[in-house]
């Protein structure tokens, strides 16, 4: 995840992050954008991988990202999110790293 850093204090671009379109050519979807965010909010977008569903969690906190959690949802409990073992993250970002980028390239300033 060291090449997510950058993207650490960056502004986020709500209009971008809004634009379902355009975020799912990335192979990403928008789950929870807020319309106007409060002071602290947690933005939720979701990919696959490996036939699971994989939450993006980008927390913002007065506009800026402040954190950046994937993990895997579990489908009998959506509410509950489960962190990727080491080698499912690497294979994770050896599948979708490259998209990611590129999305949060997007996404911010």
């Amino acid at each position: 995840m060291v090449r997510f850093k950058k993207y650490i204090e960056k502004d986020i671009l709500l209009e971008n992050a809004r634009n379902a379109d355009k975020v799912k050519s990335f192979g990403i979807t928008p789950h929870y954008v807020p319309d106007t965010p409060e002071e602290f909010e947690e933005f939720e977008f979701i990919t696959d991988f490996d036939g699971r569903t994989v939450s993006i969690g980008v927390s913002v906190q007065s506009g800026k990202i402040k954190r950046i959690l994937v993990g895997l949802i579990d489908p009998a409990d959506p509410d509950s999110f489960m962190a990727l073992s080491k080698p499912q993250l690497e294979e994770f970002l050896n599948q979708k790293g490259e998209k990611l980028v590129r999305f949060f390239e997007y996404i911010t300033r």
